[in-house]
């Protein structure tokens, strides 16, 4: 079903892998890109659960728009291992305004697919969701 502000529909691979990383932690990250020739949102690029935040952020394109979901494990300050999945927005400031303008309006609905999700992010350059930030708002 394709969101009417958009014209965007969610591919079911979308779903479907989003789910796998869910349950079963079958990814570390999953990379979705917009396909504005068939106006649906697609899974770009898996990243197996031995992958770890660098190998995530180095496949973010530096001119495109993507979107993206993060499952990172941390340790809290009482010594518990837990596990949050992040929504991340990718915005370059060096994509074109077209994309930009496209990923902007089709992010709400496409967020709202992917149930699970604890944290989102919106990010336009590297530093805006560095490790460090993503760990201080796994907190």
């Amino acid at each position: 079903m394709a969101n009417s502000a958009s014209g965007m529909a969610v591919n079911d691979e979308c779903k479907m892998r989003f789910l796998e990383l869910k349950a079963k932690r079958s990814y570390r990250f999953i990379v979705f890109k917009i396909e504005e020739n068939i106006q649906q949102v697609m899974v770009e690029k898996l990243g197996g659960p031995e992958e770890k935040y660098d190998d995530f952020s180095a496949c973010l394109p530096h001119n495109e728009c993507r979107y993206a979901v993060f499952d990172i494990d941390f340790t809290t300050d009482e010594n518990v291992q837990k596990s949050k999945i992040f929504f991340i927005a990718w915005s370059p400031d060096t994509s074109r305004v077209r994309s930009k303008m496209l990923y902007a309006s089709s992010k709400d609905r496409f967020r709202r697919e992917l149930d699970g999700v604890q944290v989102e992010l919106q990010a336009t350059d590297a530093s805006e969701m560095s490790i460090d930030i993503v760990k201080e708002r796994a907190f």
